[in-house]
């Protein structure tokens, strides 16, 4: 074989752009191996192409299987040209150096998406592809390898600027990317097993996330900051406005994650810092606002609003009035979008194919992590208990219902205050519980009007420890609490509240917010 022949060993599952990188890869003279459906391919684009099994010599076997497994195929990846003794094997077994592998995988997270059938998503998984990838990959001074459609137009470019060769650096760049490519896609089928035999915390852990966006920087300016997900789109449509920063992304989490935790196409809220500074569920839209915004006006100066529906132009109207970093909505009528315009810098989301699914929480510090299941679990009434004399109403155990969920997007300690169908005071990260209360309270007693003519529900992220808790509430007018049970004192809390005439519900979860 002349030195000036190159071979590219080409093994796609994604055969689109094939016919660009032919025509390069055949304008510097460089053959064509391949098998299957791609071999099939090149031939229909009209190019010539030796078929793996007449390459090799040796038949696909075992329902194709395998196909490339070769030795004359590794040998060719693996061989190093500067080293005499590699190449004195290789012209003693009559065997070619192959210059290009040009592999992508079957779409085995595709699989997963579409069928729920154990044996598909077995046949999915991709063997010879990973194995040709991690040899090329591993032999990048000598070999370039490319995963992606993405890769071609780069191959290309690096073809014609070096005269159908490529630099050290270009086939180091690929290699990383191959190794990548190999550890996401094993992450994938490691996470499909742990989760088929219901291993939820495994000796070793593996995942991979998608980049989404580079970040100016992280929660201070000294910081890097990225956004990554775990699917290739976060679902997050940015409309306009300045860049997101890191801190916005916390907020705009926090806020989308309360907000889908309300009834549909209700509600809204207003978060600060990612806790929550207002909600309300109040059908009317424009009131359902001003209700969040009265709970705490200051706080919300500067904050998010994410509102649980399509904001329209008469909503959009309203959010203008004051100041706001980010306005999201589960869509964004042209009408609003046109008002928001205004205000160039205002950032606006369109929220709506954001998925709020049972996910994993993960929480780093320096090589630690930590993991756990997400705290999405829909509340009804029938995780509670009434454990005083007085029962509330069907209305008081609704709005008790709102106050708690609310809760357990607080930071603990967090206190929450609702009056009706809305907050009016939200007490947050306190150390000691009862200064959460003073917090809740004072807010309340800063910002409500009329507050005495229905009844006010306290509700708390965790039990309270002595009776100075529900005391504080009881004389700021609170009529009702809701809170988890399991102190040991748990019957002095009830005796206090029987004793003073308040409403007292026992929930049966606890709800901590780090």
């Amino acid at each position: 074989m002349s030195k000036n022949i190159q071979n590219a060993l080409i093994s796609v599952y994604d055969k689109s752009k094939l016919k660009s990188l032919l025509k390069s890869l055949s304008k510097h003279k460089i053959k064509f191996i391949s098998s299957g459906g791609t071999y099939k391919k090149i031939i229909s684009l009209g190019y010539k192409c030796t078929e793996v099994s007449r390459f090799t010599k040796s038949k696909e076997i075992l329902d194709g299987r395998v196909k490339t497994l070769h030795p004359k195929i590794y040998a060719g990846i693996l061989s190093r040209k500067n080293k005499k003794s590699h190449m004195d094997e290789l012209k003693k077994n009559n065997f070619e150096k192959i210059e290009f592998v040009i592999v992508n995988f079957y779409p085995f997270e595709k699989t997963l998406k579409e069928t729920n059938n154990h044996q598909k998503i077995i046949e999915k998984i991709d063997i010879g592809g990973p194995a040709l990838v991690r040899a090329a990959a591993k032999n990048y001074q000598d070999v370039t390898v490319l995963t992606s459609t993405d890769q071609y137009n780069d191959l290309i470019e690096e073809l014609n600027k070096n005269n159908g060769t490529t630099s050290l650096e270009f086939r180091m760049k690929m290699s990383l990317d191959a190794f990548t490519e190999t550890g996401c896609y094993d992450s994938l089928i490691s996470n499909y097993f742990n989760k088929k035999s219901k291993t939820f915390f495994p000796k070793k852990k593996l995942f991979y996330t998608n980049l989404i966006e580079k970040l100016r920087y992280g929660e201070n300016p000294h910081q890097n900051g990225a956004l990554y997900s775990f699917d290739k789109y976060c679902g997050i449509n940015q409309l306009q406005g300045k860049k997101l920063s890191y801190n916005n992304y916390n907020d705009i989490f926090s806020a989308i994650s309360i907000s889908r935790s309300l009834p549909k196409n209700v509600g809204t809220t207003i978060v600060k810092h990612a806790n929550p500074c207002g909600v309300s569920i109040n059908k009317n839209k424009i009131k359902s606002f001003e209700l969040a915004l009265k709970s705490d006006p200051i706080s919300a100066y500067g904050g998010i609003v994410s509102c649980n529906f399509r904001i329209d132009k008469k909503m959009a109207k309203e959010l203008n009035k004051i100041f706001l970093e980010v306005v999201i909505g589960i869509g964004i009528s042209k009408e609003a979008l046109n008002e928001f315009k205004m205000k160039k810098n205002l950032r606006v989301i369109d929220s709506s194919k954001f998925k709020i699914e049972n996910f994993e929480n993960i929480n780093s510090s320096n090589n630690n992590m930590l993991i756990q299941s997400s705290d999405f679990k829909n509340i009804s009434r029938k995780d509670f208990k009434v454990v005083s004399k007085i029962k509330p109403s069907k209305k008081g155990f609704k709005n008790l219902i709102f106050a708690f969920n609310v809760c357990r997007f607080v930071k603990s300690n967090a206190i929450v205050i609702v009056k009706e169908d809305s907050t009016v005071g939200i007490g947050s990260g306190q150390p000691s519980r009862l200064d959460s209360c003073k917090i809740a309270i004072k807010k309340m007693q800063n910002f409500q009007k009329d507050l005495y003519k229905s009844e006010i529900i306290a509700a708390s992220d965790a039990f309270f420890p002595f009776t100075d808790g529900p005391e504080t509430l009881a004389q700021s007018g609170v009529t009702t609490i809701v809170q988890p049970f399991g102190s040991i004192r748990d019957k002095e809390i009830i005796k206090y509240a029987n004793k003073v005439g308040m409403i007292l519900v026992y929930s049966k979860t606890r709800h901590f917010k780090h």
